[in-house]
């Protein structure tokens, strides 16, 4: 029998990469930086073998898709931002066993999953940017989840996460950590005011929301955060709709979770964002408040918003 030996909500700023380079950002995400490497270090401490990482940066229109190619090597440019990650050097080893056993155990509990082990698809910098301050020496392999869900429910995403944890707890002979790769509120500064806003979060709406949500996590108040999930996201601007938010909680037992988050990295603005790295500590569940994939598809959750 596996084990799930920790579980986080990560920050994945491109900013932490100009944070390395000569200029005028040269050190000022150096928290964010120490914060994934605390997490590496105590993810190495638990004997950690893989990394999932729930990547809002990777985009599918339809199913679950798990990239679990055998090794990962190249340059990466931001489409998004190439101003900010360009000619990234990347080497990473994933884990095929584990991805297709994650898929498998997703299908088996009604949530459709495809393990992508032989392919050309490169991860997104969700993945990239925490693997290169967690895991420089590439000591554990990573496997990446698509979480920018356009046309999903947040009820299928708990769903996928608990039905993963249970794939590593009965039928994997290792130890794995869950990384939810996304932000908390995700409206970006309006185009011109990005210099303005590079440490503000966009509005003071959006900055209490999220400060309320991070307390509302450390005080393990759980039952409320999963019942204000949908609407958090929308109104909160919550990155990828917070579908990788659904799948760690949905992992950690969802409203029934009854852990209370340490934070790592304090909650910071970044170009109009609001992010953190904290740790969600496992603990025992029986997955009975996980939703069940058919709840979601009567429409009690709604799906990604098309613009």
């Amino acid at each position: 029998m596996g084990k799930l030996a920790l579980a986080a909500k990560i920050t994945h700023v491109p900013s932490m990469y100009l944070s390395e380079l000569p200029g005028p950002r040269q050190g000022t995400r150096q928290d964010a930086i120490d914060g994934h490497k605390e997490i590496g270090r105590r993810c190495r401490e638990l004997g950690v073998d893989t990394i999932v990482v729930f990547d809002t940066h990777w985009l599918v229109n339809a199913n679950y898709h798990i990239n679990c190619a055998p090794h990962w090597e190249g340059t990466y440019t931001s489409n998004e931002l190439p101003h900010f990650i360009r000619n990234m050097g990347f080497a990473c080893p994933s884990n095929p066993e584990l991805g297709r056993l994650l898929a498998q155990v997703c299908n088996e509990h009604g949530v459709e999953t495809l393990a992508h082990d032989a392919t050309t698809l490169g991860p997104e910098y969700g993945t990239l940017v925490p693997m290169r301050y967690m895991n420089a020496d590439q000591h554990f392999k990573a496997i990446c989840v698509s979480a920018l869900c356009t046309s999903h429910y947040l009820n299928d995403s708990a769903r996928l996460g608990w039905a993963m944890r249970e794939a590593v707890e009965k039928h994997y002979d290792g130890t794995v950590a869950f990384f939810a790769s996304g932000s908390l509120s995700h409206r970006f500064a309006q185009n011109g005011l990005a210099p303005e806003f590079a440490f503000k979060v966009w509005s003071p709406f959006l900055e209490r929301l999220d400060h309320d949500v991070v307390g509302m996590w450390q005080r393990g108040e759980w039952a409320d955060f999963c019942a204000m999930l949908p609407e958090y996201a929308s109104k909160g601007h919550g990155e990828g709709f917070m579908h990788d938010t659904a799948m760690l909680l949905g992992a950690l037992g969802w409203s029934a979770y009854d852990g209370q988050v340490e934070v790592v990295t304090p909650y910071f603005g970044a170009s109009g964002t609001g992010q953190i790295n904290a740790i969600f500590p496992v603990t025992p569940q029986d997955g009975s408040a996980v939703p069940q994939p058919e709840a979601s598809r009567a429409g009690s959750y709604r799906a990604f918003p098309r613009l």
